[in-house]
């Protein structure tokens, strides 16, 4: 095993403060309240945030168990408004898979 993918096997301890930064939001969307029945939420996070850091994040700001995580990059759109070319931030998505008997009520605040 190399050991970059030991690495990740252990458990990531983040600060608090990193957590809030590698969490921006929960996602409250037709797309994520659909995956919610298979027992996952969505989130928009941190464009440097990493797998194993969304999953500490995850497990250390609600107290529950991730199976696992998956990760999504959107470029921004290039938009005009009066004629002036502008563009959108990229933003960055992650669809965390809870295991079976926990849950995140994205309603509430943290």
């Amino acid at each position: 095993m190399s050991r970059a993918r030991k690495r990740e096997k252990q458990t990531l301890k983040l600060s608090e403060e990193r957590m809030y930064d590698v969490i921006r939001r929960p996602l409250v969307t037709e797309k994520s309240t659909m995956a919610s029945e298979h027992n996952q939420v969505a989130f928009q996070v941190s464009m440097d945030a990493s797998k194993p850091e969304i999953k500490a994040a995850v497990e250390g700001l609600f107290k529950v168990k991730v199976k696992a995580v998956n990760t999504s990059r959107q470029k921004g759109k290039v938009k005009r408004f009066r004629g002036h070319l502008g563009k959108r931030p990229d933003t960055k998505k992650a669809y965390v898979t809870l295991e079976a008997g926990h849950s995140i009520d994205v309603t509430t605040g943290i």
